[in-house]
């Protein structure tokens, strides 16, 4: 899997690494700004009205910084389009930042490359239209493939179960941030009716065998590497990395991407129903 924001599967939120940007005011502010964001992001929280103070400060940054056609200023600007695309999936809201951009800042590196980051946005689109379709409420499509020991897996296999099904990899740092809480809902609620499935997006099938038995990830994984794209990860419309989805006993979905104690709530409940 191409790890780049220009790929068609985008697997970590651009939030989660620094941009490229030269020493200087406007770089720090942005960066103060994106770890705020970042920290936010962590906590479950996706919507843009959970965002409404980081937005304004966007727009307190570029007004501070008028007239400065840096790469600097610029990136704020492009960081903002970055949000509204990966995160609040209003893809018309970012190109036209993009737009904003580049006829604002066109002499500089980002604004140079709006052309190739609106492509990028328009290559995602029949993704998000997957995610989209993959509503709570809605059964969950089945899969049938190996796990990494070569026993079939599905989702059908754990019929009467409560599953969770989780993509990630062992070099995503969201997903490792995850990974104690993940660990400690199964150990509290497998007894009780719960499962997971892994989908790993890595590219060393040895690496990640020997990761999962370092931290007793005893749940199956289907190494999800073919070629260039990831099998299940195209199918089910994966951008970002961590991605869950919660199914209840029937295989349909309850909740998506939940993190820290939401999950453990969630699944707490949905053992307890019958």
């Amino acid at each position: 899997m191409n790890k780049s924001f220009s790929s068609l599967l985008v697997v970590v939120s651009l939030f989660a690494f620094a941009p490229r940007i030269i020493a200087g005011d406007a770089r720090a502010e942005l960066q103060e700004l994106i770890n705020k964001i970042n920290a936010k992001l962590q906590t479950g929280k996706h919507a843009e009205q959970d965002f409404k103070v980081e937005l304004g400060e966007f727009d307190k940054l570029l007004a501070e910084h008028t007239g400065e056609k840096t790469d600097d200023v610029a990136r704020i600007l492009a960081m903002k389009a970055n949000l509204y695309a990966e995160v609040f999936d209003d893809d018309d809201k970012a190109i036209q930042l993009l737009n904003s951009l580049r006829a604002g800042f066109p002499e500089t590196l980002p604004g140079k490359e709006v052309d190739m980051m609106i492509a990028a946005i328009e290559k995602e689109q029949p993704l998000k239209k997957i995610q989209r379709s993959l509503a709570v409420g809605t059964q969950f499509p089945d899969f049938d493939e190996k796990d990494l020991d070569g026993k079939p897996l599905s989702v059908a296999k754990y019929k009467g179960k409560i599953v969770m099904i989780d993509f990630w990899a062992t070099w995503c740092p969201p997903c490792l941030r995850e990974l104690p809480n993940v660990l400690q809902t199964y150990n509290k609620y497998h007894d009780k009716g719960f499962e997971i499935i892994g989908v790993s997006s890595d590219d060393d099938k040895d690496l990640l065998t020997g990761f999962i038995k370092e931290k007793k990830m005893v749940w199956p994984q289907y190494f999800d590497t073919n070629g260039p794209q990831n099998k299940l990860a195209v199918k089910y419309g994966i951008i970002t990395i961590p991605a869950t989805y919660l199914l209840d006993r029937d295989g349909k979905i309850i909740a998506k991407n939940l993190r820290g104690e939401e999950l453990a709530d969630a699944v707490s409940k949905a053992v307890a129903a019958h």
